[in-house]
């Protein structure tokens, strides 16, 4: 299986350490560099990643001044930074940013919003696969032992954000967020509904755990 690749350009060791570890977990090769001058010579040297994610204040170049490097090479960037001004947010846009962050942020939040830009700039895995079920996205096919499991759309939605966040654990209103959508009226047990139907049809004990009083998490070894 080929992971996607990320790159943290970030100076401040425990937020890059923090990204490499969650970043990984779920399931991402991640490389890091602490300022712009080792990002360049990165990408002069190895410049195969699917996208990065940059700090604006950093020793050396700063992010702004990074962003037509990576856009030479078809990089994709989010900005992540504790610039929070409006003029700052515009110019990393205007400039051909992918994404805006502003620094705190929830790592969750990061990991989907990371999700979306591959999947929005064509660059997102492809075939995703959990031990032996393997998820064919293009097609929307999930198959498992050479035989096609039939899911519903939203049991297929919800499949994919756990596969691509393994060992990430959701509440059961965020899965509702990401899957259902903002303007879903109703209550979270419908979550706990397609879940079970989900795990019944995949038929891997263990492959989605409970996680009591929060929600669940795809666990990728059993």
């Amino acid at each position: 299986m080929v992971e996607n690749r990320i790159l943290i350009v970030e100076d401040n060791p425990a937020i890059s350490e923090l990204l490499e570890m969650n970043f990984s977990v779920a399931g991402y090769r991640t490389d890091h560099c602490p300022d712009g001058e080792e990002a360049l010579a990165l990408l002069a040297e190895d410049g195969e990643f699917d996208l990065a994610l940059v700090d604006i204040m950093l020793p050396g170049k700063d992010g702004f001044a990074l962003l037509p490097f990576f856009k030479e090479r078809g990089i994709p960037v989010i900005f992540l930074t504790a610039k929070d001004d409006v003029m700052s947010k515009v110019r990393g846009l205007k400039g051909g940013a992918e994404d805006y962050i502003v620094k705190p942020f929830e790592v969750l939040e990061l990991l989907v919003r990371v999700e979306k830009v591959l999947g929005r700039t064509g660059r997102l895995q492809k075939i995703l696969t959990v031990r032996d079920v393997e998820i064919f996205q293009e097609s929307r096919t999930v198959m498992r032992g050479g035989e096609e499991i039939r899911l519903k759309p939203l049991e297929y939605d919800l499949l994919v954000l756990l596969a691509r966040n393994k060992n990430v654990t959701f509440s059961r209103e965020r899965l509702l967020r990401e899957v259902w959508g903002d303007l879903y009226i109703g209550e979270t047990r419908t979550v706990d509904v397609h879940i079970g139907q989900l795990r019944k049809k995949l038929g891997v004990p263990g492959l989605i755990q409970t996680i009591p009083k929060i929600g669940y998490r795809l666990e990728e070894r059993g």
